[in-house]
């Protein structure tokens, strides 16, 4: 009897043995897959982002089919109001005690920066496919093995807008900045690139986080004297800019140019087009570039009653990719679904033939925009006119110029 006890536990334990010895593991780890939005559902980034890239990763999980490697997918979420503690707190108790596999949007670059630090802590992979956690820190000296940057950075809206206006004669600047990481970085990057296209910065004012009164700003603006006014900020903060700048005429004058560095297309609708007509934009995505971005868009519109914004297509990019990877990597596991998303190609309504580098970065075209006027309007939503489409190498940093150790260390 112990003999036949012995053989029948020999057989199990090499029925569990893999090709390379080592006992098999299941391949989704607590048999789900489990992916966590931190991102800002109250604040400044509410439209950009919020609800909306909720929506999206749940559509996501849904064109999927709902399951990986026949295991359940669960999506769930959590405000971090623009708090890196709070993001960093919600972090850990999602890795620690909820089973999260993967954490991504994080709306701000702030929280971007303290969920990824997490994410590095506990091998978990951080997807930023956000409204304002665009930080090129975090694929220059904060990039990470875990860690994916997805719809935009500050150096990929600098090298499209602030080159193309530069360019056309816009030679000299003035910044306002919104006072933490995203807005120092956009500033420091679109002045970098200003200054390499021939042009002159002249000076910048910082202004808190979800800033009440813009007045003041818009006047030191205007008595720098400078050509071009670039906004520096995102969400709430760019809106009421653009309205004190129209309440100061610094929009009519015809002797200053207001420039917004990164703007969606939820903030030219909260304006309306008679005051964000003719202004100029980088984008990642657009609703009505082709028909597959307007069949995705008008699904999406059906569920939420707007059209998505890039961060909140970029959302659903980032989520289909990273389950493609686990399907193809027959595991959850971190590494080797990280790994996986930088060897596929990504190829969807975002972004065809898109990449993720060493960096981290998910390169893709970007585009130049312009805001229509409202008798170029014919619907609602149609808001933009694609000026130009960079392509991927030119619109991100090149590798050469990289920060990031990753890429130091491959070379």
């Amino acid at each position: 009897m112990m003999r036949r006890i012995a053989s029948a536990l020999l057989a199990s334990t090499l029925l569990s043995i893999g090709t390379h010895g080592v006992v098999a593991q299941e391949s989704i780890s607590d048999g789900k897959v489990k992916i966590g939005l931190l991102l800002d559902i109250t604040g400044p980034y509410a439209d950009t982002g919020g609800m909306g890239s909720v929506l999206a990763a749940q559509m996501a999980v849904e064109d999927f089919g709902g399951s990986v490697l026949g295991k359940p997918i669960e999506v769930i979420y959590a405000d971090h109001q623009n708090k890196p503690d709070i993001a960093a707190a919600k972090a850990r108790e999602w890795f620690d005690t909820q089973n999260v596999d993967a954490i991504t949007d994080v709306a701000a670059s702030g929280t971007a920066l303290a969920v990824v630090n997490v994410g590095k802590m506990k091998n978990k992979a951080v997807l930023i496919a956000a409204a304002a956690g665009g930080s090129s820190r975090l694929v220059n000296e904060d990039c990470s093995p875990i860690s994916i940057h997805w719809t935009y950075n500050t150096q990929t809206l600098a090298n499209v807008a602030a080159d193309a206006v530069t360019k056309a004669g816009g030679t000299s600047w003035y910044f306002i900045t919104a006072d933490y990481t995203f807005g120092h970085s956009l500033e420091a990057d679109t002045s970098e690139r200003v200054k390499a296209s021939g042009g002159k910065v002249l000076g910048s004012v910082r202004h808190p986080l979800n800033a009440s009164d813009f007045s003041s700003y818009i006047l030191q603006a205007q008595a720098s004297g400078a050509k071009v006014v670039g906004l520096a900020n995102a969400g709430t903060d760019t809106i009421n800019s653009i309205k004190a700048a129209n309440d100061f005429a610094l929009t009519t004058s015809g002797r200053q140019q207001l420039v917004t560095l990164l703007m969606y297309i939820s903030e030219v609708h909260a304006l309306g087009l008679q005051v964000a007509q003719g202004m100029q934009l980088t984008v990642g995505f657009y609703w009505d570039l082709n028909d597959k971005t307007r069949a995705f868009s008008r699904r999406f519109f059906e569920r939420h009653k707007r059209m998505p914004t890039s961060a909140q297509a970029g959302e659903y990019s980032a989520v289909t990719h990273y389950l493609k990877a686990i399907q193809a990597a027959g595991t959850d596991e971190t590494n080797a679904v990280v790994a996986k998303m930088r060897e596929l190609p990504v190829n969807d309504f975002f972004a065809e033939n898109g990449r993720v580098r060493e960096d981290g970065a998910m390169v893709h075209p970007m585009y130049l925009a312009k805001v229509k006027t409202p008798s170029e309007s014919k619907e609602p939503w149609d808001y933009l006119t694609i000026q130009a489409t960079v392509p991927a190498d030119q619109a991100f940093q090149p590798l050469s110029a990289s920060r990031c150790p990753l890429v130091k260390n491959g070379r």
